[in-house]
């Protein structure tokens, strides 16, 4: 006799219970199908296959490796024009942002007030230069008396030091005769060097204060510098690539930089690093670096920013896809597979596309199986059956 307080056995009971009352409901027949349905024991599920993946390992190849940093485009030489004397402004020679070249006058002060001064100072050296004939045609002509005593030593003494005196005098009023002309010269401001120029502060009718007054900027297009911060870290690696190095010493070129602005697509324009600085940045942990690019054209505008490319050295480097690549709030990952077809990630540090792959600098080991294909198949800690794939040249490799 079955146990009525058997669990086990419930359902048995239950199943029985429901099969007779089929019986008596229903017709024969479909009471017999529906009866040996509810008979049958329920099977288990089966779990689901684990999802297909492309798996390849990662490219090995000897690329020449860039760092791309943002940088700001200076002017090779930024001169503020001011008047060195004072003055009105009576003419203005120049259009607002033209392209000038050295000497080429920009303004021109009143040169009335300087031609005086420079007359006066003509006839100051005329004065001192008879004072000095009188003085020595005195000395020689007394210099025979004072010989046969009638005239003392002490007034030759005195007539020699006329002499000296109006020497002095002379040499005074000639200083003041090139200070004068220098004015006259200093009232037609010109450009010192090649450039643009920016548009005038001033204009025709204004008085101008010496030294204080701005008249305009000028800025020297060709070459232009770039300016850009490295991480000490990077620091490091220039300093100790092969070749070209990275701090320029002995007057020779530092390493090779190339820059786009930002609408290129390509790296069109060259120069090379020609100051680094000679401490780190307290704060930001970084040193500033400065780059020579010939500008021939003067596309090149001073305060743009460009992107620029800085030589790190020849290396074998692991490729993978840049699709391969995925980002979490920890940084950046590739995702690999295990023997056994586990996922696991792996925290990387990148560098730079060459050729449409991403150079993986740290992180990573030849001989990682890199999931290349259905990433959005794989979870980190899951099973995944891995179909062998591999990593080719890019195309953009094949069209250059």
């Amino acid at each position: 006799m079955p146990d009525p307080f058997n669990k086990a056995s419930a359902p048995a009971k239950l199943g029985n219970l429901w099969s007779d009352w089929l019986r008596r409901a229903l017709p024969l027949p479909a009471a017999a199908l529906l009866a040996a349905s509810l008979a049958q024991p329920v099977q288990a599920q089966q779990a689901p296959a684990a999802p297909p993946v492309t798996v390849a390992n990662p490219l090995t190849r000897n690329v020449t490796q860039w760092d791309e940093h943002t940088g700001r485009i200076e002017p090779s030489a930024l001169v503020e024009l001011r008047p060195r004397v004072s003055g009105q402004v009576v003419q203005v020679h120049f259009q607002d942002g033209a392209l000038v070249q050295a000497g080429d006058l920009l303004f021109t002060l009143d040169p009335r007030p300087f031609r005086i001064a420079v007359d006066s100072a003509r006839a100051e050296v005329a004065r001192n230069e008879a004072r000095l004939a009188l003085a020595q045609q005195q000395l020689q002509r007394y210099a025979g008396l004072t010989a046969q005593r009638f005239s003392s030593e002490a007034d030759q003494d005195n007539r020699r030091g006329a002499v000296r005196e109006a020497q002095a005098g002379l040499a005074a009023s000639q200083a003041a005769l090139r200070q004068a002309e220098l004015d006259l010269e200093f009232s037609e401001v010109r450009a010192p060097r090649a450039g643009r120029v920016s548009d005038r502060r001033v204009d025709a009718g204004n008085l101008v204060q010496q030294g204080s007054t701005l008249l305009t900027t000028l800025m020297a297009l060709d070459p232009v510098y770039v300016t850009f911060d490295a991480s000490e870290a990077q620091y490091l690696r220039y300093a100790r690539a092969a070749r070209g190095g990275f701090r320029p010493t002995g007057g020779e070129a530092g390493a090779q930089v190339q820059l786009r602005l930002l609408d290129e697509t390509e790296f069109g324009h060259e120069g090379r690093v020609t100051f680094v600085d000679n401490s780190f940045d307290g704060r930001s942990g970084t040193i500033r670096g400065r780059a020579t690019i010939a500008n021939p054209d003067l596309f090149l505008t001073p305060g743009s920013f460009a992107r620029l490319r800085l030589f790190a050295g020849d290396a074998e480097a692991l490729m993978v896809p840049d699709a391969a690549v995925v980002a979490d709030q920890s940084g950046r990952m590739v995702l690999t597979v295990a023997a056994d077809g586990t996922v696991a990630p792996r925290p990387v540090q990148l560098g730079p596309l060459v050729d449409g792959l991403r150079v993986v600098r740290n992180g990573l080991g030849p001989q990682d199986r890199v999931i290349i294909g259905g990433l959005h198949r794989a979870r980190p800690g899951s099973r995944v059956t891995a179909q062998q794939g591999s990593i080719g040249q890019s195309p953009l490799a094949s069209a250059r």
